[in-house]
């Protein structure tokens, strides 16, 4: 895994926006991380983040590349006979959150899909006449985000089934799908 921060200041930092100048400016990468995380470990840094004082905003960016992480429930259980809760994978290729000078966050997803190159079909296949050629050219990246979306939804539904599974096993723990 490789972690690279980077905090800036003064005159230079304002070519990423007027308020970093000010306050300064912060660059985060992390690129090939794969980790587990236990989910108490993430509530317990609640009272880490309470201030009294309200902070000043720092423009930042945060970028994450081809990250794995996994979340794992390690709270005692409600019913010993519970299988337990299924650990949640976060699996994420490219993305980018920035922090601007109105102190709100925005996540983007940067990495343009690509296809292999053993999976790409025949020119010939594909293209049939030359009029159809442009009109399929400008579709492709359309395509692709919609199947990136499709494969957004797809993930969010076997969470939830999985979810749904856990707790009928609560209540029943010898059901069977």
């Amino acid at each position: 895994p490789e972690l690279c921060l980077r905090l800036e200041g003064g005159p230079a930092a304002a070519a990423h926006s007027p308020l970093a100048e000010r306050n300064g400016f912060l660059r985060v990468l992390l690129r090939g991380c794969d980790t587990q995380l236990c989910m108490s470990s993430l509530t317990s840094l609640g009272p880490f983040l309470e201030d009294e004082i309200i902070p000043e905003v720092i423009p930042m960016e945060i970028e994450v590349v081809d990250a794995k992480i996994t979340m794992k429930d390690d709270s005692p259980q409600v019913y010993p006979t519970s299988p337990g809760p299924v650990p949640i994978t976060l699996a994420v290729d490219h993305v980018v959150v920035r922090r601007k000078d109105d102190g709100v966050f925005y996540l983007t997803e940067e990495k343009p899909v690509s296809v292999p190159e053993g999976q790409k079909a025949p020119a010939e296949s594909v293209l049939a006449a030359p009029a159809a050629r442009g009109l399929q050219l400008k579709q492709v990246p359309e395509l692709q985000r919609e199947l990136q979306t499709m494969k957004l939804a797809l993930a969010e539904a076997n969470m939830d089934k999985a979810h749904l599974l856990q707790e009928i096993r609560k209540y029943n723990p010898l059901f069977q799908l």
